[in-house]
């Protein structure tokens, strides 16, 4: 039996997460950790969560515990993952593995040391949606691979407008704007599908000013066999240019779906045009969940490492070098 305890019992664990590990076979989570005592206590009553805890040493040195779920901010990632690691508990982390690609490769060198797994909370390299999309393209639905177009418009929310700034939009927290928080599920299955990007071109700007982080982000990836990626990103627009788009052309067809809304999968080929269901589960980590469970049970692999995540955080950060350096 796999027992879990979360350090950072947040929004993304109230139902994105939280609730799987508990629901996946031969897994429990057995207790949540937040700084603040009150709230922590709160989780574990609404989840039914037998201990709480207000100090991650302790969950972490918790002898029940036997895997860590780190779902803070991207800041402490490398912090919580490493003394999990060093205290023998295999860990999740959620996404983006870390706040830069450095600290990506410190949690994997002592991964490696310690002989401790690590994975990273890029969910949907197991969902059936994002899986039938890679199949498709495996079983040649649209002949060669020639060009990948992403689109992901997003306006500014109330509270950015009003010059209340989350974490997500703070670079030592974060690592970047909402491109490393959103552009990193993109990135990271694209690397699922094609393998690593080769090469790597953008242009990063700060378009509204409602914070220093980027805002725009304009970038072209080479994939292996001459694959073709043009990104674009925009975080400062108005509501009316919301765009959720990947688009994947071949030279028999084309294949377009959405990352976060979860459109139908629409195919274009010789065939003619075909809709494909994009169902998101209830609980979207569950899977994921379940292989990571599978794979420390010895009964399987998970699609989701700290090699993978780390290879989606150098991308990010070789996108947005140039910005930084100014």
């Amino acid at each position: 039996m796999i027992k879990w305890g979360i350090i950072g019992c947040g929004n993304v664990t109230e139902a994105k997460s939280g609730p799987a590990f508990s629901k996946v076979p031969d897994s429990n989570l057995v207790a949540v950790m937040r700084r603040d005592a009150a709230l922590a206590e709160d989780y574990a009553r609404r989840h039914n969560v037998p201990k709480y805890y207000s100090d991650a040493s302790k969950l972490i040195n918790d002898p029940e515990i036997n895997a860590v779920y780190v779902a803070t901010p991207p800041g402490s990632h490398a912090e919580y993952a490493i003394r999990s690691i060093k205290a023998g508990k295999p860990v999740y982390i959620e996404k983006p593995m870390a706040v830069n690609f450095a600290e990506c490769e410190e949690i994997n060198r002592v991964s490696e040391k310690y002989g401790v797994p690590v994975f990273v909370a890029y969910y949907r390299r197991a969902l059936p949606g994002f899986l039938k999309v890679k199949k498709l393209i495996e079983n040649g639905a649209v002949g060669k691979v020639r060009l990948v177009q992403l689109q992901l418009f997003k306006p500014p929310d109330k509270e950015e407008k009003s010059g209340q700034l989350s974490w997500r939009v703070n670079p030592e927290i974060s690592g970047g704007g909402h491109f490393f928080d959103l552009a990193s599920h993109q990135l990271d299955y694209l690397d699922y599908v094609f393998g690593p990007v080769l090469s790597i071109k953008s242009q990063v700007l700060n378009q509204a000013g409602l914070y220093k982080a980027e805002d725009f982000i304009s970038a072209e990836f080479t994939f292996g066999n001459n694959i073709a990626c043009v990104g674009s990103w925009s975080f400062g627009i108005s509501d009316v240019c919301t765009r959720d788009s990947i688009e994947i052309f071949g030279d028999k067809g084309m294949i377009r779906f959405s990352t976060f809304t979860f459109e139908p999968i629409m195919l274009e080929n010789d065939l003619g045009r075909s809709e494909y269901i994009n169902e998101r589960p209830e609980h979207v980590q569950y899977n994921l969940i379940e292989q990571i469970v599978k794979a420390l049970s010895g009964k399987g692999e998970a699609a989701s490492t700290g090699i993978s995540g780390a290879r989606t955080s150098r991308v990010m950060d070789e996108v947005v070098r140039e910005y930084y350096k100014k």
